[in-house]
């Protein structure tokens, strides 16, 4: 009996030391990438089972990796238009590029208008720009996938908020799409 009761305080006392090996072993694992830590080249020992623990220190301003920066996404941002007919009238089909789709900086929402008027002079008319910056703004985060962002010349010219409440279509309902 005794000597149970020993094993078992001995194993009650060596809890807080297995438990501390086992925090080093997983910080090791992380730290290390899942390589056996330790030197592995201890006389005697093999990889992954060296003798001697090797600390886990906080990677210092030398040997620390820098997070992979955030994509750019550079023009061309407007892969083609077209024009169609449609039951509300003509409509400007705009198919953005992948870059199109996720390009955020500053000035990429004017490029890519200028991209739309190079393929197309005529989307140069009132209303047509700001049903394309509703699009580039809103419709980007809302419906990322769709096919196209469709313009119509014979949409009403209105404010920006009544532009975002008719949901970048005032005047009468989305057309159908491709």
């Amino acid at each position: 009996m005794e000597r149970s009761g020993n094993y078992r305080d001995r194993m009650d006392q060596d809890r807080p030391v297995v438990r501390a090996l086992g925090a080093a072993l997983t910080a090791c694992v992380v730290a290390c990438g899942a390589v056996a830590c330790g030197s592995g080249d201890d006389a005697g020992t093999s990889a992954g089972t060296s003798s001697s623990v090797t600390p886990v220190t906080e990677p210092t301003s030398e040997s620390s990796v820098e997070p992979s920066p955030a994509p750019v996404y550079l023009p061309p941002y407007i892969d083609h238009v077209q024009w169609v007919d449609t039951e509300v009238g003509p409509s400007l089909q705009i198919y953005p590029t992948f870059s199109g789709r996720n390009a955020d900086a500053p000035t990429a929402g004017d490029e890519a208008w200028s991209e739309v008027q190079k393929l197309d002079a005529s989307a140069d008319s009132p209303g047509m720009r700001a049903q394309f910056d509703c699009h580039w703004t809103f419709a980007r985060l809302v419906a990322p996938d769709k096919t196209s962002w469709n313009l119509e010349p014979q949409r009403p010219v209105v404010t920006a908020d009544e532009m975002i409440a008719a949901r970048c279509n005032p005047g009468f309902a989305e057309e159908p799409g491709p």
